[in-house]
């Protein structure tokens, strides 16, 4: 069933945003260098590495000088990446990936195997699920950047401490799955952006 929301609220998502979708086009090339969309390797469900899509926020390269970004506007985010990053708008074209199968709407956010790479057993559980676009750590660390930018040590306390918070936020959907989940934690993640 949870199949059959992801393909018509993606399908929905894609043709009704598709006049947004080529405004931010051609924002996003007529403020930087570079192409529209960014494609990174993640991991997702049963351990299998697929191709994520972004709208590009960053300058060319920008993965190069590290994984994670700091603060509301690391130095690398472009002007018009900022505005994108802060309202979610960066996400929008995963809802290919959602229509692929690769993801839903709801589940894990898609790690890069660096960091997969650390989890212990128990936190690969999350990786028997797909990952998806929202899910309840997102909505209490949407503010991720933030948080990072306050520590001396932004790696460090990412693998060590937002990591495992995640994890943990991530279980609770994958322990109580099902469509009335599901349903919560959208209309929760839409609050969260709106508010």
């Amino acid at each position: 069933m949870i199949r059959f929301f992801d393909i018509l609220f993606s399908s929905l998502g894609v043709v009704v945003l598709s006049p947004l979708f080529l405004v931010l086009a051609v924002w996003i090339k007529v403020d930087s260098k570079g192409p529209v969309f960014y494609k990174q390797l993640r991991v997702g469900k049963n351990d299998e590495d697929f191709r994520l899509y972004k709208f590009r926020t960053m300058v060319v390269n920008a993965d190069k000088k590290g994984l994670i970004t700091v603060g509301e506007c690391d130095p690398r985010v472009t002007r018009a990446g900022c505005f994108l990053r802060k309202y979610k708008l960066d996400e929008l074209p995963q809802l290919v990936n959602v229509l692929r199968g690769n993801m839903s709407l709801v589940g894990p956010r898609p790690e890069v195997r660096k960091y997969v790479e650390m989890y212990t057993p128990e936190q690969r559980k999350v990786l028997s699920v797909k990952p998806g676009l929202t899910d309840y750590a997102s909505i209490h660390y949407i503010d991720e950047n933030e948080v990072l930018a306050k520590s001396d040590d932004p790696e460090k306390t990412y693998v060590e401490v937002i990591i495992p918070e995640k994890i943990r936020y991530n279980m609770k959907y994958i322990e109580n799955r099902s469509v009335k989940e599901y349903f919560k934690i959208i209309f929760m993640t839409l609050g969260k952006i709106v508010k």
